[in-house]
């Protein structure tokens, strides 16, 4: 299985740039793992909704260049269905049995997604109905991706 993480921005404090590298080394037995990082648009204060649409727009042409027509896309959302760890291997176990060789998680920058990557998406997860920061979000999805992979294989961890 790949697995393509596609994230918006860069992250800038080395431990979660530790924390990234960890799990992609825990990752490398059970997936090619691909982290793709697109360019932000900063968002000026006070930036009223036409200029957040502006931005998100922009933001989504980036992302749109590296999704797959042949890979399973999930986004992340806060309107996304949530799971618990073992319905989220059931995720990707289920697409592994279905013949799915690749899927694409997206993640959003500071404003989230254009509703153009929402509608591309074939699931729409949520962690939480709280928001977190797009680069501590890269670590707790790599995480959950990991658990997942551990709960599949009946290895301990998860508990």
């Amino acid at each position: 299985m790949k697995i393509t993480v596609i994230a918006v921005g860069k992250v800038k404090e080395k431990f979660y740039r530790e924390a990234i590298a960890e799990y992609e080394k825990r990752l490398s037995r059970y997936c090619r793992l691909e982290i793709v990082q697109v360019d932000d648009e900063k968002t000026p204060d006070k930036a009223g909704m036409a200029m957040e649409q502006l931005i998100l727009r922009k933001e989504a042409e980036r992302i749109v260049r590296y999704i797959r027509e042949d890979a399973l896309v999930v986004t992340l959302e806060i309107q996304g269905k949530e799971y618990d760890s073992e319905g989220f291997a059931a995720v990707l176990e289920r697409a592994a049995t279905q013949g799915i060789s690749h899927i694409q998680f997206i993640i959003g920058g500071s404003l989230g997604l254009h509703e153009e990557i929402c509608k591309r998406a074939d699931h729409a997860v949520s962690f939480s109905k709280m928001t977190f920061p797009h680069q501590l979000m890269r670590v707790i999805l790599l995480e959950q991706i990991y658990r997942g992979y551990r709960i599949i294989n009946r290895e301990p961890y998860h508990k």
